[in-house]
C-alpha cells in the first residue's frame, strides 16, 4: 500500500495524488470501504478515465465497496459527467476516477453522493479521510451487520451508459433543425474521444477530430485547455479547415472551451452568458450563478434576459451550494465549468457544448459576430504571483485604492475592488503561495493600466 500523507493527498474537494507513490490500489481499496460506509448507500456507481492506471484502481476502489456488503457498478471508461450522468439517473453515489488535466503520473477520485450532490470536506471527504487514515493504522474494522444477519459481500458489476447519457443529453438541447455547422474537437486524447462520437451522431454536424486517441500519457499537449498554449493546436486548425467553430475538452472532459471561426479564443464568460439566455428563455425569471471574477457581462445579460443572477465565490462547492439554496437553473465560472439544474446541478461541457452548437446552427452569423453581445468587456485574464505574505500583498492592494471615492471593496472571496469603469479581484491560493489577479475593464487601454499597477503593487 502506498505510503500515503493524506493530508497532501485529499484535496478540497477530491483525492489526488501520483501514482503509485502516493495512490495505489491497497488505498483505494480503503478509500472504497470507506466510501461506502459515509454515504451509507446499498450500491455505488464507479468510473474512470483513460490513465494507465486507473482500470487497477477502480478494481481496488469496488473491493473495498463490496467488502463493506456494498454494490458496485463499473461503468468502465467515462468523462466525469458521465458519472454524474450515472449517479443522477440511478440514484447512487458515485466515484470517478480521474486526475483532470494533471499530468500522467497522477490519478485520483471525484466522489459525489446520489443524485450527483457533491463531496467536499464539508459534505463527507473529511470523514472519509479519517476513516481511511484509522484503516491505514488498524485495517478495516469488522463490518457492522443487522442484529442475527449474516455479513453480506458486495457484488461487483458492469454497465456501459454511454449510449444513454448521450441520449439524455440530446434530449435537452435540440440540434435537429440546425443549419450544418463544420466543428473542429481537441480531445487532448482525454475522454471527449471517447464521448464526443456518440453525442454527436446523427446530427447536422461536421466532425474534424483532432487527438481523439485515448492516451493518458498525453502525447501531444497538456489536456488543460485553460492554459493558452494548449490552444494553439485546435486554433490553427480550425483557420485551415474553414471550420465554423472549434472546441476543447480537458483531460476528464467536464469543461469545455470554445473557438471561434477566426480561430480566436472566447471567453468562458461570453458562454455562461450565452447559455444563461438560453436558458432563461426556457426558466423565465430563473435564477443564474456566477462567481465574482466572471464577466460584468453575465449578470447584465442575466438581467435584460428577465433573470436574477447570484454572485458566488470561485468554486464548484460554492456554486452547486447556491444552485441548491436558490433553486438556480444554470451557473458558470470564468474556469469554463458551466452547471445545470436539468443535470442534477452538476457541471457539465458537453452540454455546455451543445447549447452553443445550437444557437450558433440556429441562425446565419458566423459566431464571432454571435457572440458581440456577450463579450462587452476587457479582462486580463488570470495572473499568478508568487509572494510570502498573500495577506500583506493583499492589504497592499487595498491600501493602494483606499480613499477614492469612486472606489467600492468587498471580502467575499479574497479582495475586489470595484470602479464605474473597471474592477479587480485578487484571491490567494489555498494550496501555494499565490496571489491571482484577475481585471477587467471597459477598454484595453483602461484594463492594462490596472493590471500593471496592481500587479507592481502585488509583487513588490
Amino acid at each position: 500500500m502506498a505510503d500515503a500523507d493524506l493530508s497532501q493527498l485529499v484535496k478540497a474537494y477530491d483525492v489526488r495524488g501520483v501514482y503509485p507513490d502516493q495512490l495505489d490500489e491497497g488505498l483505494a481499496e480503503l478509500f472504497g470501504a470507506a466510501f461506502a460506509e459515509v454515504t451509507g448507500a446499498r450500491e455505488v456507481v464507479v468510473g474512470h478515465d483513460m490513465r494507465p492506471s486507473s482500470p487497477a484502481l477502480v478494481e481496488g476502489f469496488a473491493r473495498g465497496a463490496a467488502a463493506r456488503g456494498v454494490d458496485a457498478t463499473v461503468i468502465g471508461l467515462c468523462s466525469t459527467d458521465q458519472l454524474y450522468y450515472a449517479s443522477g439517473s440511478l440514484g447512487l453515489p458515485g466515484a470517478m476516477f480521474t486526475a483532470s488535466h494533471n499530468p500522467a503520473r497522477y490519478n485520483g477520485i471525484k466522489m459525489c453522493r446520489a443524485g450527483a450532490a457533491p463531496v467536499g470536506q464539508d459534505t463527507g471527504l473529511r470523514e472519509i479521510r479519517a476513516r481511511v487514515e484509522e484503516a491505514m493504522r488498524t485495517g478495516l474494522p469488522a463490518r457492522r451487520t443487522e442484529p442475527r444477519a449474516e455479513p453480506r459481500s458486495g457484488r461487483v458489476t458492469t454497465r456501459d451508459t454511454l449510449a444513454s447519457y448521450a441520449a439524455y443529453l440530446r434530449g435537452l438541447v435540440d440540434l435537429s433543425g440546425i443549419r450544418r455547422l463544420k466543428v473542429v474537437v481537441d480531445a487532448g486524447n482525454g475522454m471527449a474521444g471517447h464521448t464526443v462520437p456518440t453525442v454527436f451522431d446523427g446530427h447536422p454536424l461536421d466532425l474534424v477530430p483532432m487527438y481523439f486517441e485515448l492516451d493518458g500519457t498525453f502525447p501531444n499537449h497538456e489536456a488543460n485547455p485553460l492554459d493558452p498554449k494548449n490552444l494553439v493546436d485546435l486554433q490553427a486548425r480550425v483557420r485551415a479547415e474553414g471550420a465554423d467553430l472549434g472546441l476543447a475538452f480537458d483531460g476528464d472532459a467536464d469543461r469545455c472551451f470554445v473557438v471561434d471561426e477566426r480561430g480566436e479564443g472566447v471567453s468562458p464568460s461570453a458562454i455562461t452568458a450565452l447559455v444563461a439566455a438560453r436558458e432563461l428563455a426556457k426558466h423565465p425569471g430563473g435564477t443564474v450563478i456566477h462567481n465574482l471574477i466572471t464577466s460584468w457581462s453575465v449578470p447584465e445579460v442575466v438581467r435584460e434576459q428577465g433573470g436574477v443572477p447570484v454572485r458566488t465565490r470561485v468554486g464548484h462547492s460554492f456554486i452547486k451550494q447556491e444552485m441548491a439554496r436558490t433553486g438556480a437553473i444554470f451557473g458558470g465560472e470564468h474556469s469554463a465549468h458551466y452547471y445545470f439544474k436539468d443535470f442534477w446541478n452538476a457541471d457539465t461541457g458537453m452540454l455546455a457544448a451543445l447549447h452553443v452548437l445550437a444557437a450558433l446552427g440556429g441562425q446565419e452569423a458566423p459566431l464571432s459576430a454571435l457572440l458581440g453581445a456577450y463579450q462587452r468587456y476587457t479582462g486580463s485574464g488570470e495572473i499568478n504571483s508568487t509572494v510570502e505574505d498573500q495577506h500583506a500583498r493583499t492589504e497592499a492592494v487595498r491600501a493602494l485604492y483606499a480613499g477614492r471615492d469612486d472606489v467600492s471593496f468587498d471580502d467575499l472571496d479574497g479582495l475586489t475592488v470595484t470602479t464605474g469603469d473597471w474592477w479587480l479581484n485578487v484571491r490567494p491560493s489555498n494550496t501555494e503561495p499565490l496571489l491571482r489577479l484577475n481585471v477587467e475593464a471597459r477598454d484595453e487601454e483602461m484594463m492594462a493600466a490596472v493590471r500593471d499597477e496592481a500587479l507592481k503593487t502585488i509583487r513588490g
